[in-house]
């Protein structure tokens, strides 16, 4: 099925296609943080050469999606607690400030955020957890074109995918439900013509990431060594102690 994206258009357009859809099934966890990207893989699937298949890499490695090794290739990027704060914080001050500069939306873009609205309804009450995680990340995008900044939204899904990847879980369903009824109070204060409205619902939205995602602290990378390397006999010196009190010691001649 994927073979069939090289007959859409030229191979100018296909590394652009390519990328949208590792960024769709990260949305939709599809592929797992860490996931590897093969290009042989890749270039099979899409029908395209690896050439085509490593300028897409390229293009989501520069923005934060993918990161690579000279030896072992391509990965999903697998962002760490810190990241994934910079992330939240980032799109914090990007889609308050957003809103807080948005005109008033016409009837024609409350009626598609209404639309994407009405899809996240339907997705709760399904039971594909994939396309349930997709359309609650994809409202934000959605939500900046609607307000007119394509540039922005580009950087708010991959703010969107950094932030999804970080994440240790899918969410349950009575935690998408309440991201989705977030979303439902910031598209109806635009509605009404609430600007700040808007704008607050979202600062309350972006700013409890921490229990929503359940992001675990980062491990102490010398913790599984430590343990290992505690002494067996309680009564045994710190192991860091132990070389220098013996080079430490002076030898004793014999009896």
């Amino acid at each position: 099925m994927l073979a069939l994206l090289s007959g859409e258009g030229n191979s100018m357009r296909l590394p652009s296609k390519i990328s949208d859809r590792i960024l769709e099934a990260a949305l939709a966890r599809k592929l797992a943080p860490g996931s590897r990207l093969g290009e042989s893989q890749l270039a099979a699937l899409f029908a395209c050469s690896r050439t085509l298949v490593r300028e897409a890499l390229i293009r989501l490695a520069e923005r934060g999606v993918v990161t690579v090794s000279a030896r072992r290739g391509w990965y999903l990027a697998k962002p760490s607690r810190d990241q994934a704060r910079e992330a939240f914080e980032a799109r914090l001050v990007v889609e308050t400030g957003l809103l807080r500069h948005a005109a008033r939306p016409n009837m024609r873009q409350i009626m598609r955020l209404r639309g994407h609205i009405e899809r996240q309804r339907k997705a709760l009450l399904g039971d594909d957890a994939g396309l349930r995680s997709f359309l609650l990340g994809d409202f934000h995008a959605c939500l900046a074109e609607v307000l007119g900044n394509h540039l922005l939204a580009v950087t708010v899904r991959d703010l969107t995918v950094r932030t999804t990847l970080a994440a240790t879980h899918h969410q349950s369903r009575d935690e998408a439900a309440h991201s989705f009824a977030e979303h439902e109070a910031i598209v109806a204060a635009l509605e009404a013509g609430d600007i700040a409205q808007a704008e607050r619902c979202m600062a309350v939205h972006l700013g409890t990431w921490e229990a929503k995602l359940r992001i675990p602290a980062d491990a102490d990378p010398l913790q599984q060594l430590r343990d290992a390397l505690e002494p067996v006999v309680p009564s045994a010196q710190p192991l860091h102690t132990s070389s220098a009190g013996e080079e430490g010691r002076k030898p004793t001649s014999p009896p």
